[in-house]
């Protein structure tokens, strides 16, 4: 049975107020934490510490979430390694172009996960969790269930992200006809 204490999580966020709360938050949770400021630290953190996930802010100075993430993907060994961006900046014209750009070659599909800042808690460990294969508690009813459905709907935004216009609109008529 995979347990939160046996996995390393690597969290990247250029605020230090953020990054205490996120790692605050898989810290209670059970899990090992490693923190880096910028996507240098963070390919060093990889380098040293191999996590087994990684929540990574888009917009840094140095180097960006985007360059990190590309850099990542690009190494066989760390390529598998699960992502989730958490940025404040997602609903942002500039950062939805960044995106666009940085993820639009074919070879380097985007992650599958985006968080808007601020997180909540419970459904930020969930999400780690799942994405592990660790055993997720229940809540009260229809707590758990609109929990899964925030989950469901960030992982469909960071799919749709990376698609192209021949399968949005399939995906837009098969959502349709479901509702008739």
């Amino acid at each position: 049975m995979v347990r939160p204490q046996d996995k390393k999580i690597l969290v990247i966020d250029d605020e230090p107020d953020v990054l205490r709360y996120h790692s605050t938050i898989l810290k209670d949770a059970g899990f090992q934490v490693v923190t880096a400021t910028d996507g240098d630290e963070g390919l060093e953190a990889v380098r040293e510490h191999k996590p087994d996930f990684i929540s990574l802010d888009l917009v840094m100075p140095k180097k960006s979430g985007i360059r990190f993430y590309h850099e990542l993907r690009r190494n066989k060994e760390w390529s598998r390694i699960p992502v989730v961006v958490v940025t404040a900046h997602y609903q942002d014209d500039r950062i939805q172009k960044d995106i666009a750009e940085g993820f639009s070659d074919r070879t380097i599909s985007g992650p599958e996960v985006y968080l808007e800042k601020p997180v909540k808690p419970q459904e930020y460990v969930k999400m780690v969790k799942k994405t592990l294969g660790i055993e997720v508690e229940e809540q009260a009813g229809g707590e758990a269930a609109a929990a899964d459905s925030d989950l469901l709907r960030d992982r469909v935004k960071g799919l749709i992200e990376n698609t192209d216009r021949d399968v949005l609109e399939k995906m837009l008529k098969l959502l349709e006809e479901k509702r008739k």
